[in-house]
């Protein structure tokens, strides 16, 4: 998986679910969780606005 998401500082604002083009993207308890789907685009760190999402 290309991306991680800190869980600490997600806030579940929900802003990289649409920004991903391939929808590996989902939240689960209110948290983004990033799915093998991911093709390491980055526009989910884009989106992020609180820079929770990092490669790993």
């Amino acid at each position: 998986m290309p991306h991680i998401v800190n869980e600490e500082t997600c806030t579940g604002c929900e802003a990289c679910v649409p920004a991903c083009p391939t929808n590996a993207i989902a939240m689960v308890d209110g948290k983004a969780k990033i799915s093998e789907e991911c093709v390491d685009c980055a526009s989910c760190v884009e989106a992020c606005p609180t820079q929770s999402i990092h490669p790993a």
